[in-house]
């Protein structure tokens, strides 16, 4: 083995060239160049597809309500150069030293840098305001590291570094002269093909977050800075955090900046054993337990858990950090490696002679920190190093806890942003901005929001109540006095329960008679008694897929093969699920409804009542629709005798330490019309972290022909609604999801139904507020917005048809309106009648009585990718105990199991 443990062995800095810098003298006369080196920046002039422009200015319909919004207008000088130099940087250093060595290039090296202050992006782009001497030069850095072997000062007792110091060659060399007019036409020219240039844009984002970065940890958008409050443990090892996030963002006002508060989880900094006894339940009593060693499945576990954590070392002083390679397959106690001098030690004896450290938990395996070479360190050695954002799957209990930090009420947190813009930006405090003549104003944008009225609603016939528009001010409605629009006949159905206690169990007959009586309240038949007795299994059953499918057989074998719904009732939340919906909904063929017993022991009306309205969607009932139907609505485009399909389409990707599970996507399609409220959907695993959908030209094939048998005709018109997209893809997944959609429809001779293509984000950072009246505090101030408000003007996209909505109320924190951004319109909507026609939508979602948040084809396609993903988790945990840290050969895409010819025209995942 190599020798290990002498981390941080640098190059002795006498050993190079004593000039501090030397200048080519071939000059980079060319700006705007050639990039060397494999370092490619895109153009910002690139072709785009066409993306539909706003028809008109903006909407009109309902009552004006007066907002603010979290932008602040950004002055620029558009005759202000901004000079664009790539960084070279050898050896690769990671981020935090690359700063560090941008920081001493800069503080060494004044004249030659013409005394500019240039804002770095951490990795290879350097902006100034003012042209350096040269545009091409070489420079050597020293950076301080501790030494390996640190002697002990027999004086006190602790170990001293002797400072070594470790040399970087920088090259820096001018690539581009940006100039902000082309942004300033972007901004001010009402004129089409004028494209964004991203290259400036991004110059300015990364001169408006410098100051910033100097304090604070990075993560995507959003600065963590000490200021902002102290980390929170949230339990497994994580903390949660508070900081901000701020964009720029070109408007109908200008250029913006968008700011918010911003939260995440963080590694806990603390010592490794620690660390581990909080991360896994398994080891929770480590510490008492010195002598524990791993099974080889916890170390896999371990392991995976650990990869690229960066620690620094405790046994002496230094502030280098390590990132953790993998595990050492040997215990430390086994552990040997070869010193300078070819003679093999034993990890114990080394530490034990050179730090007079007595290893305590030698049965468990040390770090492996070198990627090239062999270099371990005990785990009690090494602490986790703070500034790491958590990147494993967060347990709800954790979720739970972080999203409560971010509940703040609209005063608070408006008074939160304002505070981070007037600290970030206020007279003086930011050098960078004022070096680029970047003017940030402490003001929130002020404009004015429409609120859209509700739709009337129609229920069935049967009912006291047989409609009624929700006038409340949350927008909810009551079926006390109502039935729902079309009930559905549960005939055979049956009943399971998994684990649970005697007295538990005792619940049973209640609820199904409580549910029964619900569901004749509504309209809806469930039989009173079930086709066979309720089973009581243990919940152990759940760990064992084939006693589970083989028990599953044999519920329907009993109900003569026609069951059409079993209710799962189970002791707790079990990772068992997944398996039960994977067998029941591919291999048996099988509905069910999964419920636990805390909620059969209260009981509530609510909880019995929205058990019944899921049970009678995924059956093929339906439970509200509208009573103006669409073509009433929007005569202009829709007729009763031309069918229009809605569709919703999501990709869901595995969480960020899963390098290999397939990405899942989900297509959903209506299937009735002018109702449009039930959807069938399409499922798929594709390549692994693949945004565009694969097979989709397959997916909506297969829809419009369902389509086909249930309309008797092909839809003339389609409504696609895309969630899941950044910007930044808008034109790869129109022209690449548009030509699969018309790839379908040519195997109809002669077909081209005119397609809308809308990109629905829920992912962003816009909130808006109830603006106060000549400067004071209105009753309002510290409530959400009103269901149904609209903007689309001010701080929407200068040309582009894009608008927030906010079609729900918010009952905790801060509403998050739903911004839709249509790229394709061969309907040729107004911007009244695509907002009312969503708005209206998102009051026909089948599992609640009150309106959504997200346009329901959305939410449906995002509830079918998550349920194809639950398909994979059975695979996955089976996956995981062979993982390898290295992989040779070519990710191979799992494929979902095909659903059952009984539930595939069904609602079954909503």
């Amino acid at each position: 083995m190599g020798h290990g443990y002498l981390l941080g062995q640098s190059v002795d800095a006498k050993t190079l060239p004593h000039k501090k810098f030397s200048i080519h003298e071939k000059k980079a006369s060319d700006v705007g160049m050639d990039h060397a080196n494999g370092h490619h920046r895109p153009s910002s002039n690139h072709q785009r597809s066409p993306i539909a422009q706003r028809p008109d200015n903006g909407g009109i319909e309902g009552a004006v309500i007066p907002l603010s919004a979290n932008y602040f207008l950004v002055r620029f000088n558009p005759d202000q150069k901004i000079f664009q130099y790539d960084i070279d940087i050898t050896p690769h250093p990671s981020k935090e030293t690359a700063r560090m060595i941008k920081n001493k290039l800069v503080q060494e090296n004044s004249s030659v840098l013409s005394g500019a202050l240039p804002a770095f992006d951490g990795r290879r782009d350097l902006y100034s305001a003012i042209e350096f001497q040269e545009n091409k030069a070489e420079f050597f850095v020293n950076l301080p590291v501790a030494s390996a072997r640190c002697p002990v000062d027999k004086k006190n007792g602790h170990m001293l570094d002797r400072q070594n110091f470790k040399v970087f060659k920088v090259n820096i060399r001018l690539v581009s002269k940006l100039s902000g007019e082309d942004l300033n036409k972007f901004l001010t020219e009402d004129k089409d093909g004028i494209s964004l240039p991203q290259d400036y844009l991004h110059a300015l984002e990364v001169i408006l977050r410098e100051g910033a970065m100097e304090s604070s940890v990075l993560v995507g958008r959003s600065l963590y800075p000490r200021s902002m409050g102290e980390a929170r443990e949230i339990g497994g090892g994580a903390v949660g955090l508070r900081g901000f996030f701020q964009s720029l963002r070109p408007t109908k006002q200008g250029l913006a900046l968008n700011v918010d508060l911003s939260l995440t989880a963080f590694h806990e900094s603390t010592g490794m054993i620690v660390y581990l006894q909080k991360r896994f339940d398994f080891l929770k009593d480590l510490s008492h337990q010195k002598t524990r060693a791993l099974s080889e499945e916890e170390r896999r576990e371990v392991e995976k858990a650990l990869k690229n954590i960066q620690v620094r070392v405790c046994h002496r002083e230094t502030d280098q950090r390590y990132h953790v390679h993998s595990l050492t397959k040997e215990t430390t106690k086994n552990l040997k490696f070869r010193d300078r001098s070819a003679k093999d030690l034993m990890v114990v004896d080394y530490f034990k002679e050179q730090y007079n450290h007595d290893i305590q938990f030698r049965n468990m395996p040390c770090l492996q920190i070198g990627r090239s070479k062999p270099c371990y360190v005990p785990m009690e050695l090494c602490v986790v190093c703070e500034g790491q954002k958590f990147l494993g799957k967060l347990s709800d209990e954790q979720t739970s806890k972080v999203l409560r930090m971010g509940c703040q009420r609209p005063s608070e947190r408006k008074g939160i942003i304002k505070g981070i813009v007037e600290e970030e930006f206020g007279a003086g405090s930011n050098s960078y901005a004022d070096q680029f003549n970047l003017q940030v104003s402490k003001d929130m944008t002020q404009l004015s929001g429409r609120v859209l009225l509700p739709p009337r609603l129609k229920f069935g016939s049967g009912g006291r109540i047989t409609d009624m528009t929700p006038h409340r001010f949350d927008r909810q409605w009551s079926l006390l006095d109502s039935h729902v629009t079309d009930g559905s006949k549960i005939k055979n159905w049956a009943l399971i329960s998994f684990g649970g206690t005697p007295e538990q169990h005792s619940y049973i007959p209640k609820f199904v008679n409580q549910l029964s009586s619900r569901c004749e309240q509504l309209g809806i038949l469930l039989n009173k008694k079930p086709v066979i007795s309720p089973l009581f299994e243990r919940i152990q059953l759940l760990n064992n897929p084939g006693i589970l499918e083989s028990k599953l057989g044999k519920i329907q074998e009993a109900a003569a093969g026609n069951l059409q719904l079993l209710i799962c009732v189970m002791e707790r939340r079990h990772r068992g699920y997944a398996d039960l919906k994977r067998i029941a909904e591919t291999s048996i063929g099988l509905v069910t409804q999964c419920c636990l017993y805390p909620n059969l022991s209260k009981l509530t009306v609510q909880f019995v009542a929205n058990l019944a309205l899921k049970m009678n969607a995924k059956l093929g009932g339906c439970n509200v629709s509208l009573y103006n139907s669409l073509p009433c609505q929007i005569p202009r485009i829709f007729s009763d005798e031309e069918p229009v399909m809605f569709m919703g389409a999501d990709v869901t990707h595995p969480h960020p330490l899963d390098d290999s599970s397939p990405s899942v996507v989900a297509v959903v399609a209506s299937m009735n019309w002018p109702a449009a409220n039930k959807y069938i959907s399409r499922m798929r695993s594709q390549t692994h972290r693949k945004e565009i959908i694969e097979h989709l030209d397959v997916m909506t094939g297969e829809l419009l022909e369902e389509f086909l048998k249930e309309v008797g005709k092909l839809p003339g018109r389609i409504i696609f609604f895309r969630d899941g997209v950044s910007e930044t893809q808008f034109d790869k997944v129109l022209k690449e999801e548009m030509h699969a959609l018309r790839v379908a429809c040519l195997r109809y001779p002669g077909y081209k139904p005119l397609t809308t293509f809308v990109v629905v984000q829920k992912r962003h950072h816009t909130r808006l507020f109830h603006r106060e009246k000549n400067g004071g505090s209105t009753h309002y101030s510290d409530q959400n917005i009103p269901p149904g408000t609209v903007v689309d003007t001010v701080i929407t996209h200068p040309r582009e048809f894009d608008f927030y909505l906010c079609s729900h109320w918010g009952t905790k924190g801060t509403s998050r309106p739903t911004h839709y951004h249509v790229l394709l319109d061969e309907n040729r909507f107004q911007s009244d009648e695509v907002q009312q026609l969503i708005h209206n939508l998102c009051y026909t979602f089948v599992r609640c009585t009150r309106p959504v948040s997200l346009v329901p084809p959305a939410y449906y396609a995002h509830l079918a990718a998550y349920r194809g993903r639950l398909y994979l988790e059975k695979s996955d945990s089976v996956a995981t105990s062979c993982t390898t840290l290295y992989r040779s050969t070519p990710l191979q895409t799992t494929p979902l199991p095909k659903l059952s010819d009984s539930v595939k025209r069904l609602m079954f995942y909503c």
